[in-house]
């Protein structure tokens, strides 16, 4: 595609606010959007935190908390398409459903398949009690029922190869009728951030297909993230998935790093989309179809 559709990971979980720029409320997440929507992102991928104080760090599941947060970014930037996250552990998927259902995002992360969660300190310890970040087929069957009950399109994140490759299936296996891919790299045990990769990657999804890179990592990724817009993939950053720039400084937020995301697309010769374009291009409703301000 000749335009390159700007995603923004507005906050993630699990990271410190004390420590690191990442936005919890309603109010700040309408301001990080605003940043990132005013230097090209048209979707805002969107984590939920817990609102009581000091608990910021944590993940929330409250669809009060969900509405509220969508009602302030979609405020803060009209025409934004929200792309809502799904991922939790264990078979209980009452909490994103619930949100899903409250919200109604036109996209939803879902998690393709099961991962070891890993990472490991240089003195060999590991930084957290090993996991399985468990997506087994029934588990994404259950997930894209309830998108398939709100209008919301599923976003197949892709942790390593074998994932990639069982997406299809999903559509093969009746399961799915859309399919989008986000390769993920840069988690420990997962796909590395690796441009060479990311080429066989491309390969493997099924033709014609929308995709994009999620990059987690520091000022190296930057370069795969340029390999994205080459190769003709949509792009996301934030503070979510990094906290440095393309030189190695720190951000000070999402609109540094949408601005060093759209300078990529263009050195691509591509230009940014709008919302309106980047709903065009992945065949949703215009905003106004889904309820809000056009």
């Amino acid at each position: 595609m000749d335009k390159a559709i700007l995603t923004c990971a507005l906050t993630g979980v699990l990271t410190d606010p004390a420590q690191h720029p990442v936005p919890v409320t309603a109010a700040q997440m309408a301001a990080a959007a605003r940043e990132a929507f005013d230097a090209g992102a048209s979707i805002m991928h969107v984590h939920l935190r817990r609102q009581e104080p000091g608990m910021g760090r944590f993940p929330s599941w409250d669809p009060a908390v969900a509405s509220e947060i969508d009602t302030a970014i979609r405020a803060a930037c009209p025409g934004v398409i929200i792309n809502l996250t799904t991922g939790v552990v264990g078979p209980d998927i009452s909490g994103p459903s619930d949100c899903i259902r409250a919200v109604r995002p036109e996209i939803a992360a879902c998690n393709a398949g099961s991962l070891n969660y890993l990472k490991i300190k240089d003195n060999g310890q590991w930084a957290w009690p090993p996991m399985l970040f468990d997506n087994q087929v029934d588990k994404v069957t259950a997930m894209i029922a309830v998108m398939n009950e709100t209008g919301t399109r599923p976003e197949f994140e892709c942790f390593d190869v074998g994932i990639v490759r069982s997406v299809e299936m999903y559509q093969k296996a009746g399961i799915a009728d859309h399919l989008e891919y986000n390769f993920v790299m840069g988690v420990a045990s997962g796909m590395p951030v690796d441009a060479d990769l990311l080429k066989l990657l491309v390969k493997y999804r099924k033709p014609d297909t929308v995709w994009q890179t999620t990059l987690i990592g520091r000022e190296e990724i930057w370069a795969v993230h340029q390999a994205t817009a080459d190769l003709g993939g949509m792009l996301r950053t934030g503070v979510e998935d990094t906290f440095y720039l393309p030189g190695g400084e720190r951000t000070s937020g999402n609109g540094q790093l949408i601005e060093a995301l759209a300078a990529c697309a263009r050195r691509a010769g591509r230009e940014v989309a709008s919302p309106a374009e980047a709903r065009a291009m992945l065949g949703l409703k215009a905003a106004s179809a889904h309820g809000v301000a056009a």
